[in-house]
């Protein structure tokens, strides 16, 4: 597949089916995020491959959060719902679930992060190269700690995850502005 045609093609994916992809495919994917630009080539990106009751119970604490917290249900009453528990029935649904860490080190955390996000696009383009569904996922920040806990990486931090496996949904590509509405040439 051609680097534009898997742009143009990947999406967010919320629906897998439960078929686990294989191992070599999954170390491919995240070979390709491995080999991302990152700041001061730190590579700063961490892999913990999280499946059945791991994954379930990082799930689970994203969902007592919710349970826990008033400002989800504020949000629900003003007809701003919570992501964090549909992603978190996802994360249960995906086969594998990537757990993408970083040292911590506040003097690098803007550096890291841009880094990480660059390493994450590469491992959703390749997942969409390879016929597999991804999501990237940002609803782990209520609980990081408590993740990175579980997956015993406590010293780390964890920066998000991405839902991995084969689709059971193809969704259309959501809105995108015009390159004019967000694009202006100055000099």
């Amino acid at each position: 597949m051609e680097v534009l045609k898997a742009i143009e093609e990947r999406r967010s994916i919320r629906a897998f089916k439960s078929d686990e992809p294989p191992k070599e495919i999954i170390e491919d994917i995240l070979n390709c995020g491995r080999l991302a630009p990152s700041a001061k080539n730190r590579q700063p990106w961490y892999f913990v491959i999280a499946r059945n009751e791991i994954k379930d119970k990082i799930a689970d604490l994203m969902i007592n959060y919710t349970l826990n917290h008033d400002d989800t249900i504020e949000r629900a009453k003003i007809g701003c719902p919570s992501s964090v528990n549909p992603t978190a029935n996802v994360i249960k649904q995906a086969p594998i679930l990537v757990v993408v860490l970083r040292e911590k080190n506040d003097n690098w955390t803007v550096g890291d992060n841009l880094s990480i996000g660059a390493c994450v696009e590469n491992i959703c383009l390749r997942a969409t190269d390879l016929g597999l569904g991804s999501l990237w996922i940002r609803d782990t920040v209520y609980v990081a700690q408590e993740i990175a806990d579980l997956v015993k990486h406590g010293d780390m931090e964890l920066n998000c995850a991405v839902a991995l496996g084969y689709a059971n949904q193809s969704p259309k590509q959501r809105p995108r502005k015009n390159l004019n509405e967000i694009l202006e040439w100055i000099g």
